[in-house]
């Protein structure tokens, strides 16, 4: 790999560790240069701008996650076995060592949720759709496959269990509540109950 591929990339993963526990306006180039021992010059060699920072580091985030979560999910049988993937490989995504601030995704949409607009901003939902898409299409191949009811609305089966994801979030990192995975868990168990074909 050339040099400046692979100062490129130890950029980005240094910015990634930063802003998953600073959030995204907390990455300062100063602070992210003095991380790296370089310049805040030899950085604007890289990125041109903070925002194209944080789009890069963001695009870096997601590869890290669809690597973690979503790719392995999705090898798995199709119907509740890739249900149950996501949702452990999610859980296990929020409470990651490496990510010090827990999923900067959660983090982004808070800082940006009241913007009206911007690249960064409409990064984060394109994201944030594509991931409820994604849910709502494991959804429906559990429905195919037998393992859900035929009157299952996918869509909504995905914003639930966004919404338990987004709560155990906040439980583990910010209340630090003990009973955060099992309630998740007996939430999550909740759901799939209900949305499994009737016998």
């Amino acid at each position: 790999m050339a040099k400046g591929l692979q100062t490129r990339d130890r950029i980005l993963d240094t910015a990634f560790r930063l802003a998953a526990r600073d959030g995204l306006e907390g990455l300062s180039l100063a602070g992210l240069a003095g991380e790296l021992g370089m310049s805040k010059s030899g950085l604007f060699a890289h990125f041109g701008s903070k925002e194209e920072l944080q789009l890069e580091m963001l695009r870096t985030a997601s590869d890290l996650f669809v690597a973690k979560v979503l790719a392995p999910s999705f090898r798995q049988p199709r119907g509740l076995p890739r249900v149950k993937a996501l949702f452990e490989n999610w859980r296990r995504w929020a409470t990651d060592p490496g990510l010090p601030g827990g999923c900067i995704f959660v983090a982004a949409a808070a800082e940006l949720d009241d913007r009206d607009r911007g690249p960064v901003r409409d990064y984060v939902v394109s994201q944030q759709q594509a991931l409820l898409q994604a849910v709502a299409r494991a959804a429906r191949l559990a429905v195919e496959v037998g393992h859900f009811r035929r009157d299952l609305d996918a869509e909504q089966f995905a914003f639930e269990f966004l919404g338990i994801y987004l709560a155990f979030h906040q439980s583990h990192r910010l209340l630090r509540d003990p009973r955060t995975e099992q309630r998740a868990r007996r939430a999550y168990a909740r759901l799939v109950a209900d949305a499994a074909a009737r016998q």
